[in-house]
């Protein structure tokens, strides 16, 4: 493994972070504290508690998950994308560099910016509620889990993309609307039964769902299928990335 090539990958997507950390720091605590003046104050009012939880301390699972996901994505893919739209990419594919090693650097880098903005969010969050996390550890797991695979999904996206505006068709057009849909703000139990049955096959249920649990104690699913869900989904993004560099598809063209 050259850790070197690794580390050398990582400072310099890291360094593109740094250079903007008041933009990255910021964004997140007012987009947060705006989700919690539109839905826990309006939305708040009218639902005061769901399955014995504030709406407002409800909806902070689903809101981390929402910038985490988001932003692992965006990161990962325009990390990969910009070195292929620039030509850089054969240069870094010409090296002794093998392509696990690539995605490491590249995918651990965008899962560390989702994380810091994961944990800023949470910290905000606090302001506005009273937060109890029941499973720390299970917190953490998902939360990594979490950067790791949709910084994967990222990379793919980033990969397939032919061009700015395709690098944000998947995030915008298919990951926003099953993250609003899969109960970031609400519990799909308050759903009617036909559409409960239609939520389970949201992925970002699982998620959404066990990332909850570990705040409160509380699952739309059982805990075994989100932990499932979201291992599984971690390996079909590893099994895509190793079919992309063995076969070099959107790579060599």
């Amino acid at each position: 493994m050259n850790w070197s090539a690794i580390a050398a990958i990582y400072r310099f997507e890291m360094a593109r972070f740094f250079r903007t950390l008041a933009q990255s720091f910021l964004s997140p605590v007012l987009s947060t504290s705006l989700y919690f003046v539109v839905f826990g104050t309006a939305i708040g009012s009218r639902i005061q508690e769901i399955e014995g939880v504030s709406y407002g301390a409800f909806i902070v699972p689903g809101l981390i998950m929402l910038s985490v996901v988001m932003l692992s994505i965006s990161n990962a893919s325009f990390g990969i994308y910009f070195p292929k739209f620039l030509g850089t990419i054969y240069e870094l594919l010409s090296a002794p560099v093998n392509f696990i090693e690539i995605v490491i650097g590249y995918v651990g880098a965008a899962a560390t910016k989702a994380l810091f903005v994961g944990l800023v969010i949470l910290a905000t969050a606090t302001f506005f509620v009273d937060i109890r996390i029941e499973h720390p550890f299970a917190m953490a797991a998902f939360l990594i889990l979490s950067c790791l695979s949709f910084s994967l999904l990222g990379f793919i996206v980033g990969i397939w993309a032919g061009n700015f505006e395709q690098m944000s068709l998947v995030p915008q057009l298919v990951v926003t609307p099953l993250i609003f849909l899969g109960g970031t703000f609400y519990s799909i139990s308050m759903l009617p039964p036909l559409w409960q049955t239609i939520t389970l096959f949201n992925p970002v249920v699982y998620l959404i769902s066990g990332f909850r649990w570990s705040f409160y104690g509380i699952a739309d699913v059982p805990i075994f299928w989100s932990l499932l869900a979201i291992l599984a989904f971690t390996g079909i993004c590893l099994a895509i990335i190793g079919w992309i560099f063995k076969t070099g598809w959107r790579i060599r063209s």
